[in-house]
């Protein structure tokens, strides 16, 4: 019994750990207790030293001290304000009003929509519940099928996981050791594909059920011409100006990740004033907001530093990378298994637990096959989209049933984000198929070569028999 723990460490650790989630224990002490259980165990059989634990001192130091995580705070104080700011009612009014006329107008301002708050705040939360709150009673007013409206609401929310400046993306590219604004940019295509995939998905319902994304009547329709434009713009341009304030500042170098979100949270106060809508009540819910998801993001990376550690210790790397890099298929396969793994265990673990957990294990088996870590990242982020997407820890769901009438089931809410789920998980093999969707938007690495040979080309010259004779340095000159 001894002799099979002792040579099967890693995988009963991994194990332990999922038991612990499966029961419901908060995710930050299910990964410290696990981590600590094991590593004492790991001392009293010979597998790790006792003074390794030690590091678990740095190990936390570092996670104090990781500048990168500060923009958490920033992104989600800035998603919190921009949240009750009033610029989702200015863009949802206007875009309605511009693509009310057509069937599926208003799920095409929807997904519109979302795109541009994910742009600005960084936050499922902050979308799902702000066009949830407004657009919802609409579409149930003009006869939208409601499975169709929650889930496009849902989707168009979780559009905001893979939009820079993402939290999620953020907390990917810590995990993997790579630069916050280069994933930045990778995100920006499959962005764009994603809302495309979206918009194609209601013309398509439009075409096939009409009856359920009817266009609006012309009585709905009490904005035309000039005024229509104007309603447009009061919506769009304080976007685009906060949307350049923080991904314009980050994509050009002028500033990191952390001091683009700084600059946002001052975009998004300002914003919060010209609307009219800043007060007391205001910040003091936008700093709450804040303080819960850095504690619970802090906590669970505390207790993810100590699991990793013990883990790495007990050959737990050397497991991972054995069993992965084993799979058939070479870079296709491993790709195909990590994503269906993903997958699946996002029925069970939220996002932030799969990012601080998984893709640390994940990230080293990548780049040994080499595979672009950046790409990986975003890879990973579309996949882990559907997180917030499907039972039981589909938070976007949640949000959506907090705020939806009562008359709104529950069953529809889940049944509505079924086809979504799909059009997430079609991102994913689209950008196996075609990676250059991300990597076209990279920064080109200058490769030098330290091993060149110069070579001089030979060239035919006409000897004058007059000239003199060549001087030779070996002879001593004379002396006078």
């Amino acid at each position: 019994m001894i002799a099979f723990i002792t040579h099967n460490m890693a995988p009963l650790m991994f194990a332990g750990l999922i038991l612990f989630m499966i029961y419901g224990y908060p995710a930050a002490f299910s990964l410290a207790a696990v981590g600590l259980f094991f590593g004492f165990v790991g001392v009293e059989l010979g597998l790790i030293a006792p003074n390794f634990l030690g590091n678990i001192i740095f190990q936390l130091e570092g996670v104090l001290r990781n500048d990168l995580l500060l923009a958490i705070p920033f992104f989600t104080l800035m998603g919190a304000i921009l949240e009750r700011s009033g610029l989702a009612e200015d863009l949802l009014d206007g875009f309605g009003q511009l693509f009310g006329g057509v069937r599926g107008g208003l799920s095409y301002a929807v997904i519109l929509v979302g795109a541009v708050l994910g742009a600005i705040t960084g936050t499922v939360a902050a979308s799902v519940i702000a066009m949830g709150l407004i657009s919802l009673p609409v579409m149930m007013r003009y006869g939208y099928n409601i499975r169709h409206a929650t889930g496009v609401i849902a989707a168009s929310g979780t559009i905001t996981q893979l939009i820079p400046p993402s939290l999620v993306l953020v907390v990917l590219a810590d995990q993997m050791g790579v630069d916050v604004g280069e994933m930045y940019k990778g995100a920006m295509g499959p962005s764009v594909v994603q809302v495309l995939l979206f918009m194609a998905f209601v013309l398509l319902v439009s075409i096939i059920r009409p009856g359920d994304v009817p266009a609006l009547p012309p009585e709905a329709r009490t904005i035309r011409g000039w005024a229509l434009l104007k309603r447009c713009i009061r919506g769009m341009v304080p976007s685009l100006a906060l949307i350049f304030l923080v991904l314009g500042t980050i994509f050009t170098g002028f500033a990191t990740a952390t001091e683009a979100g700084a600059m946002g949270v001052l975009g998004a106060f300002a914003l919060a004033a010209m609307n009219g809508r800043l007060n007391r009540h205001l910040v003091w819910n936008g700093m709450q907001t804040t303080m819960r998801i850095t504690a619970m993001v802090v906590l669970i990376l505390i207790g993810a530093r100590v699991f990793s550690l013990v883990f790495q210790g007990v050959g737990g790397k050397e497991w991972i990378e054995g069993m992965l890099t084993s799979l058939p298929g070479g870079q296709v396969g491993f790709l195909i298994a990590v994503n269906i793994f993903v997958f699946v265990i996002a029925f069970f673990l939220d996002f932030f637990e799969i990012a601080f957990i998984i893709v640390p294990l994940l990230a080293p088996v990548a780049q040994a096959l080499g595979i672009n870590l950046v790409w990986f990242g975003v890879l990973l982020g579309a996949n882990m989209q559907t997180s917030f997407m499907h039972p039981p820890f589909g938070f976007a769901l949640f949000y959506l049933r907090g705020i939806a009438p009562a008359t709104v089931r529950s069953r529809d809410i889940y049944w509505g984000a079924i086809p979504w789920v799909i059009l997430q998980l079609m991102l994913v093999g689209i950008l196996i198929a075609f990676p250059e969707i991300v990597t076209a938007f990279l920064d080109k690495e200058l490769v030098i070569d330290p091993n060149f040979e110069v070579i001089v080309p030979q060239t035919e010259q006409t000897l004058d028999p007059n000239a003199p004779p060549p001087i030779d340095l070996n002879t001593p000159p004379p002396i006078n």
